[in-house]
């Protein structure tokens, strides 16, 4: 069963379309976690302090909260290929101008964080179009494992990013770094340009969002159970766990009194954990109930969470957040499969925006609050009570949602 699995998993990465989305996704998301390792490291250099930082990470996250419904009906009502395409290319744009800044010597915080707030936006109103890319092009009872394998090059490129920035960082600045996030975006953008049809857009879209039929699509989604567990899970998580990662530079700097090529090889750890997550769900059976192995992943997170705050020693950073990658990839791939999989193709743009809400929407607003925490009592006593909190949340909700019963996929 191990290898008949794995051996179906691997085999889409030998299709035309999928294996070609795979590869640009790749490269993009390489340069994605080069800017994601240099920003943070750029901002503290620049004096900024950890609440900026939060703040950062907020102004990069908010948007979700206000407008990924938004982008979810654009997803299932518009054109996919041209809405990746233009905000994927004002994306772009931002990377550019932090290295023309960075060139003049003009770089100053709130610049930094305005333009966190412009990737932002754009993702709001593009990651459901993004996400919706896969169930697409693989056939339905292929998502699962199509899922999986693209968190493998989600997590591949969590290790080759941040190496790459560390090396940047270390001979060229900062500079490079934004520099390779700039390039990576261009063969994305062919690359979708290829992939997806042209589609014209619905007369409801064309006329303005229905608001009514918004409302009532996500009511669709939360009233059943067993859908509601798996985006609870996943906003949990992002609220209370994922904020190690916000904070994991001052950790490493303040804590640790480490260099930035320790917290390079932090964040790459981090990215191996990942990738070893991905795998492994690559030899779970496709139609396995994927409810335990979230939940179980979800509270292996949050005793991560406290472990990492505890830890006083620079070798045992990096294990722990290798941990941390395995436990919060196989908890949010899970949950991300199970939604879709059952998800009506009419409303999986809108499954996907509230999954993208409960991940990135919590994690923008547990930056800012875990910013705050961290500014009166300390990262490492406002990481263990977050950590705390999440095993408590998880374990109260996990009896419920595994008794919930599993909706037959929809067609």
């Amino acid at each position: 069963m191990f290898n008949h699995a794995f051996n179906h998993s691997l085999r889409l990465l030998f299709t035309r379309r999928f294996g070609t989305f795979w590869f640009a996704s790749l490269l993009s998301n390489i340069g994605t976690w080069a800017q994601q390792v240099a920003q943070p490291w750029l901002l503290l250099s620049l004096g900024a302090s950890p609440f900026l930082l939060g703040l950062d990470n907020f102004a990069m996250g908010a948007p979700v909260l206000l407008l990924t419904l938004v982008g979810g009906a654009m997803a299932d009502g518009g054109d996919r290929r041209r809405i990746i395409v233009m905000f994927q290319s004002v994306q772009m744009l931002c990377p550019i101008l932090l290295v023309g800044l960075l060139l003049a010597g003009k770089v100053q915080p709130w610049i930094v964080i305005l333009l966190s707030l412009v990737v932002g936006v754009t993702d709001a109103l593009s990651m459901p179009s993004f996400q919706s890319i896969v169930p697409s092009i693989v056939r339905r009872e292929q998502i699962p494992s199509a899922i999986a394998l693209n968190s493998t090059q989600f997590n591949l490129s969590r290790i080759l990013g941040p190496a790459i920035a560390g090396v940047l960082m270390a001979s060229v600045g900062a500079v490079g770094a934004f520099a390779v996030s700039a390039a990576s975006y261009v063969p994305f953008i062919v690359v979708a340009m290829w992939v997806l049809p042209r589609v014209v857009a619905t007369a409801s879209l064309r006329q303005g969002l229905d608001h009514r039929k918004l409302v009532a699509s996500v009511k669709e989604i939360v009233h059943e159970p067993m859908l509601r567990g798996a985006l609870q899970t996943v906003l949990t998580s992002a609220f209370l766990c994922a904020p190690l990662i916000t904070f994991c530079p001052v950790l490493v700097k303040e804590v640790l009194q480490g260099d930035v090529g320790q917290f390079s090889l932090t964040m790459g750890a981090f990215g191996v954990g990942g990738l070893l997550g991905a795998i492994g769900l690559l030899t779970v059976d496709p139609g396995k109930d994927r409810r335990p192995l979230s939940s179980a992943f979800a509270l292996v997170f949050g005793v991560v969470v406290v472990l990492a705050a505890l830890n006083r020693w620079s070798w045992g950073l990096p294990l722990l957040l290798a941990l941390a990658g395995v436990s919060m990839t196989a908890s949010n791939a899970s949950a991300n499969a199970l939604l879709q999989s059952v998800a009506p193709e009419r409303i999986r743009g809108q499954t996907v925006s509230l999954f993208m809400l409960a991940m990135r929407g919590g994690l923008a607003l547990g930056a800012l609050v875990t910013g705050v925490s961290v500014n009166f009592l300390g990262v490492r006593e406002a990481l263990v009570i977050n950590g705390v909190l999440a095993v408590l949340v998880h374990l109260s909700a996990r009896s419920a949602w595994l008794r919930a019963p599993l909706p037959k996929p929809a067609a």
